[in-house]
């Protein structure tokens, strides 16, 4: 296997979506083994090892799940589907397991269930640089750019550290560089211009003289699942509600009314301020083709704001 047949591999990840909600499940699992291989030189780990940490970003960064069971259980099914041109997965007696046993967690555990990436996987793994390939790989195709440092930090990843070796590296000919999005010129001061350099949530407009401070422009259907550059995808978010936009604390309805996720919590003032948004109504640009689109908010709805009642503890099958 070489560098580009293993990016390859990892681009083209098989992902079922269940009631038409993306599914993330491979791409962070992948993430989560490649920070456990940088920290340890191996990928090897049991389903009893991988079942707690994985579902858990499963249900931080994936469509939420309302059954609290099901929600501990998430890491079994990446675990026993991911590709095994990637994956060596094996019962207690060393047996090797295919992708037809059960994904079930009760299952795996009674089996003894472990597995790691092949030696070849790891092997490549170990050369300089292919890292930070692997995981920018995983991170453009499948999340948003204001989610990466949490996702790294769940995955075990120094981010800055792995960018800082991406920009070493040649990426001629790469499957990664070819899919990484690319972004139109010129949007971000678009969208902010639209929004009167104010965030559209909470009415945020400082500035540093005349330079806005704090605003970002926020893709409503991410970018990497493609959400075009145009203003009907778009909002002005400060940086806090960005972040909680992207993570799905935070939604909209169709009539751009905020919503606020059972999920979230807070006892401080500033953390209640979150919560007293919920039914406030959006800031919308005054010209109606601008305002966001309801096939854009109902993409949000579906695959990344997080419903449901709240999880004691948080991790899905």
């Amino acid at each position: 296997m070489t560098r580009d047949e293993l990016l390859t591999l990892l681009a083209s990840l098989r992902r079922a979506q269940v009631a038409g909600r993306r599914a993330p499940h491979k791409p962070l699992f992948l993430l989560w083994l490649v920070g456990r291989f940088v920290a340890r030189g191996s990928t090897a780990v049991s389903y009893a090892e991988a079942e707690e940490p994985v579902s858990r970003m499963i249900n931080d960064f994936g469509p939420a799940v309302s059954d609290r069971g099901r929600a501990r259980r998430r890491a079994a099914m990446p675990f026993v589907h991911l590709e095994r041109e990637l994956w060596d997965l094996r019962d207690a007696t060393g047996t090797p397991l295919d992708a037809r046993v059960p994904d079930q967690s009760g299952w795996l555990h009674r089996q003894g269930a472990h597995g790691r990436l092949r030696p070849e996987v790891e092997a490549l793994l170990a050369t300089p640089g292919m890292p930070a390939r692997a995981v920018r790989l995983l991170l453009d195709q499948h999340f948003t750019p204001a989610l990466e440092p949490a996702v790294c930090a769940a995955a075990g990843l120094d981010l800055t550290e792995l960018e800082d070796a991406a920009l070493r590296l040649v990426v001629d000919g790469d499957p990664a560089g070819r899919r990484r999005p690319v972004r139109r010129a010129g949007f971000a001061e678009e969208v902010l211009r639209t929004y009167a350099y104010a965030c559209a949530m909470c009415g945020f407009d400082g500035a540093l003289g005349r330079d806005p401070v704090g605003l970002e422009a926020a893709h409503i259907r991410w970018h990497s699942q493609e959400g075009p550059d145009e203003l009907p995808n778009a909002l002005a978010l400060c940086s806090l509600h960005h972040t909680l936009f992207d993570l799905g604390v935070l939604g909209l309805t169709t009539e751009r009314r905020i919503r606020v996720s059972a999920l979230y919590v807070a006892r401080g003032r500033a953390g209640l301020a979150v919560a007293d948004l919920d039914g406030e109504p959006l800031t919308v640009p005054r010209r109606a083709e601008e305002a966001p689109a309801a096939h854009f908010v109902e993409w949000h709805d579906t695959q990344v704001f997080k419903h449901g009642r709240a999880l004691a503890g948080s991790a899905e099958r």
